[in-house]
């Protein structure tokens, strides 16, 4: 019986380590491949995972980006 219970948890273990990993991406779901790893892509549409058209004001957004955001050292 407890043999049963330890195999059946180590599949359990085992199936969900390898259903985590399929959802993991290192780069995150912006990120279009060929781009480099890190917290940070390029800017523009070609270095978005959707190559969506963006708008110069979008396009204008995304170059700012992160200076744009607060430091909160205040």
């Amino acid at each position: 019986m407890i043999l049963k219970l330890a195999a059946l948890g180590a599949l359990g273990y085992f199936g969900y380590k390898a259903y985590k990993k399929d959802r993991i991406d290192d780069n995150g779901v912006a990120f279009a491949d060929g781009e480099p790893k890190g917290a940070f892509r390029n800017a523009g549409a070609d270095a978005t995972s959707t190559r969506d058209k963006m708008t110069k004001q979008d396009e204008a957004l995304d170059e700012t980006y992160p200076a744009s955001d607060a430091t909160a050292k205040y």
